[in-house]
């Protein structure tokens, strides 16, 4: 069976919920998902392997992206484990940590990203949404000890609407980019969110 999806000017995160849809309704098949930016692009991908199937891009041009994802219970995508992370996710909303005075939460959010390096185990996910996203972006300390994380397999997020709104798509060091969905499917199915 074929399912074609045109989901091009929707905004995040309807390409991946749609998505979605036509994935559950199907049991073998093939789904092609047109798409118009790479953000909505890599969330699909993404999408395709928490559910286990194979995924492709099989056309890009300057506005339009298809990609292929095939389901059925030929496809097996292995799923990494790390035994040494919790099944946990850290939220944090701001490139700040705390209320009061900008300077102190700066020096802050930096002592709290560097200590989650030096205490085990670690979460599983670390999302970043609102100014967050300067954290995976453009502050150099910060990166630095999220790319140690990410090397020992904690997933870095950062909200591609949140990286679109200040100017920061293009800047991404760490992680990858994410969707609402996502961020909702995370903190749903894991054991623990913490905000900060």
């Amino acid at each position: 069976m074929l399912v074609e999806i045109d989901a091009r000017g929707l905004a995040c995160p309807k390409p991946v919920i749609n998505t979605k849809k036509e994935l559950d309704k199907l049991e073998n098949g093939i789904v092609l998902v047109t798409v118009d930016n790479a953000i909505a692009r890599e969330n699909i991908l993404k999408l395709s392997k928490s559910l286990n199937c194979e995924a492709s891009t099989i056309k890009e041009e300057k506005d339009l992206i298809v990609l292929e994802i095939k389901k059925g219970k030929d496809v097996i995508i292995e799923n990494k484990k790390n035994e040494e992370l919790e099944d946990k996710c850290i939220f944090i909303s701001s490139d700040k940590m705390g209320q009061g005075n900008d300077e102190l939460g700066d020096v802050l959010i930096k002592g709290f990203i560097y200590t989650l390096t030096e205490v085990k185990p670690y979460p599983k996910h670390i999302v970043f949404v609102n100014s967050a996203v300067n954290l995976t972006a453009k502050n150099k300390a910060t990166i630095e000890n999220l790319k140690i994380l990410e090397e020992c397999g904690v997933e870095i997020l950062s909200c591609g609407t949140c990286l679109d709104y200040y100017g920061l798509k293009e800047s991404l060091e760490v992680g990858c980019v994410t969707n609402m969905y996502n961020i909702v499917d995370i903190m749903k199915n894991t054991s623990q969110t913490i905000s900060i």
